[in-house]
């Protein structure tokens, strides 16, 4: 097949002519000085949507995330996490390796909330026996699910009474602000500021279902952000002339926000189209990240179905869990390619 339908992640997208556009027309100057215009004014934009003081342009989520935690807490303290957010489980360990900061994972509700009194269970007493307990870290959204707003409200006021900061991991923020203003009937961008609100610090993604070649930004106070800055740069974080990179972003801030919905779409009708097939359990999906299980016999036949995919142009991750994730290289012709495949493969 000459053309691919990548359904791996929302990461592999690649710039769209008008992003290219706004990258090779940025004025570029040195950030590490805090003269990019570009990465300034990007700065100041994402700063101003979720009502921070302050934001900080970095080259990867991970990097965002650890810069966070370490400017929250320091060595010997603990932070609060789920199991199976991107903070703990997929980046390397970097809080404990680099900052000396020990995660302690909760165990996820099956709609992907941490139970609130597991968090208060969790929170240690002053005492020199325990690590100092300093930050709550959500996710939203969590495996493509979105967090309820009431959930988070009560999370992060539970965090606030126990004296803990709250940190937000807010890679698909707007895929969450979107599908939650498509259930209420509001703005993305406002529900994007109201979920931003409950926290001290978000992590904001542009390179995937933004569709920014790379990076990320973390918002906050302005004191935080000048700790943050300081933990950029022993990361090895802090770029130069990124003002292109930063570009690509802002131009993702302006047109790509309200077509994330068009992502989810394409995920639903992903699951309605593998629906009904013997061996496939379907989870519904609420974002641009479906979920599909092999089970009974089809278990047995997984490596096949992607060698089977990979033959026909489609690509995708997992085992016996597949994962499909839409994007903006994804449309309803590659869906249906997908779907197409999947039952023929089924069918013999």
């Amino acid at each position: 097949m000459t053309s691919k339908v990548d359904l791996r992640s929302d990461t592999v997208t690649q710039p769209t002519e008008g992003m290219r556009a706004a990258m090779a027309a940025a004025p570029l100057g040195d950030d590490v000085f805090g003269d990019d215009p570009s990465v300034n004014a990007l700065q100041d934009k994402i700063a101003a949507m979720l009502d921070f003081e302050a934001a900080l342009f970095v080259p990867t989520g991970t990097q965002s995330n650890l810069c966070a935690i370490l400017a929250h807490c320091q060595r010997g303290d603990e932070y609060i996490v789920g199991q199976m957010q991107h903070c703990y489980r997929w980046e390397g360990g970097g809080a404990a390796v680099l900052g000396s900061v020990q995660p302690q994972p909760l165990s996820h509700q099956a709609d992907g909330t941490l139970a609130l009194a597991d968090i208060e269970a969790a929170v240690k007493p002053d005492d020199p026996h325990f690590a100092r307990s300093r930050l709550l870290a959500l996710e939203n959204t969590l495996g493509g699910k979105l967090l309820p707003m009431a959930y988070i409200e009560q999370a992060t006021e539970l965090a606030r009474r126990q004296g803990l900061a709250r940190h937000l991991d807010g890679a698909r923020l707007f895929n969450a602000a979107v599908a939650q203003a498509a259930l209420l009937g509001t703005e993305a961008r406002a529900e994007a500021r109201r979920i931003a609100g409950c926290f001290d610090s978000v992590s904001v993604c542009f390179s995937k279902g933004l569709g920014a070649p790379v990076g990320s930004a973390l918002c906050g106070s302005a004191e935080f952000i000048a700790r943050a800055r300081r933990i950029r740069k022993m990361a090895g974080g802090a770029m130069r002339q990124a003002g292109g990179l930063a570009a690509a972003a802002s131009y993702a801030l302006d047109h790509h926000i309200a077509r994330l919905a068009d992502d989810h779409g394409l995920a639903k009708r992903l699951a309605d189209g593998l629906s009904g097939i013997e061996g496939l359990q379907v989870e519904a999906p609420q974002t641009n990240i479906l979920f599909v299980d092999l089970v009974g016999s089809a278990r047995d036949r997984s490596e096949a179905l992607l060698r089977h995919l990979a033959s026909q142009g489609i690509q995708a991750t997992g085992l016996y869990r597949l994962r499909f994730v839409t994007h903006l290289d994804v449309d309803a012709a590659g869906v249906d390619r997908a779907i197409a495949a999947i039952r023929g493969f089924f069918s013999h």
